[in-house]
C-alpha cells in the first residue's frame, strides 16, 4: 500500500473525520461505508470518490480507523442494507429499520436456502451467536438478523449474529412504537431515490 502508514498520524486524522462523517450522516440519515456514487465514508475521508478497493488508497489507514470508531458509535448502526452494502444508518432512523427487520415479509425468507435456514433458527433460539459465512452473509441481506464485527484480543475479525428483538433491547428501541414496515421503507426510500433496497429485490 502506498502512502501514509503512519498508524498515529492516521488516528489523529480520523478525529477530524469522524466528525465530518457524522455531520453528514446527522444531516442524511444514511451514509455509505464505501461507494463512488451515494454519499460515503470513504468519499469523505479521501475528499473523493474511491473507486476500487479503498485499502490500496493512500489514505487507508485514516479510512481505516474512521470506520472503525464509526462502528462503535452510540448513533450509529452498521448493516447490509443499500445495494447489499454496509451502510451506516442514523439513530434517528432505527426504529424504521427494526420496523423493516422484523416485518417478516416474503422477501425475506423467500427460496431462503435449508443452511441458511437452519442457521437462523439457531441464532432466535440462543439470542445471538458468533457464526461467519455465506448464510450468515445471507441472513443480514435479508434483514433477518443483525450482524456485530468484532475484533478478538489476537487481532482477528469476528462477526457475531444476534436478532433484531435483541439489539432493540440494547438500542433502547421499543418494539410497541414501531411505524409500519410500509411506512418505514417509504421514509428510507426518499433518502436516496431510486438506491437498491433489499425488500425491491425479491
Amino acid at each position: 500500500m502506498k502512502g501514509k502508514n503512519d498508524s498515529a498520524v492516521a488516528q489523529r486524522e480520523a478525529v477530524a473525520a469522524v466528525q465530518a462523517c457524522l455531520v453528514h450522516l446527522a444531516r442524511l440519515g444514511l451514509l455509505m461505508k464505501a461507494d463512488a456514487r451515494l454519499p460515503s465514508v470513504t468519499t469523505i475521508v479521501a475528499g473523493a470518490p474511491v473507486r476500487g478497493s479503498w485499502w490500496a488508497h493512500p489514505l487507508a489507514h485514516t479510512i481505516f480507523f474512521t470506520l472503525r470508531d464509526l462502528a462503535d458509535h452510540r448513533d450509529v448502526l452498521l448493516l447490509k442494507l443499500v445495494d447489499g452494502k454496509d451502510t451506516l444508518v442514523h439513530r434517528r432512523f432505527w426504529p424504521e429499520i427494526a420496523a423493516i427487520a422484523l416485518a417478516g415479509e416474503p422477501w425475506q425468507t423467500r427460496r431462503l436456502a435449508s443452511d441458511a435456514a437452519k442457521l437462523l433458527d439457531r441464532v432466535t433460539s440462543a439470542g445471538s451467536l458468533e457464526c461467519e459465512g455465506p448464510s450468515a452473509r445471507l441472513l443480514e441481506a435479508r434483514l433477518l438478523v443483525h450482524g456485530i464485527q468484532m475484533h478478538s484480543h489476537e487481532g482477528h475479525h469476528r462477526k457475531r449474529l444476534e436478532t433484531w428483538q435483541q439489539w432493540a433491547a440494547r438500542a433502547g428501541i421499543s418494539l410497541n412504537e414501531l411505524p409500519s414496515p410500509g411506512e418505514s421503507k417509504r421514509t428510507l426510500e426518499a433518502i436516496w431515490p431510486g438506491a437498491r433496497w433489499p425488500w425491491l429485490d425479491r
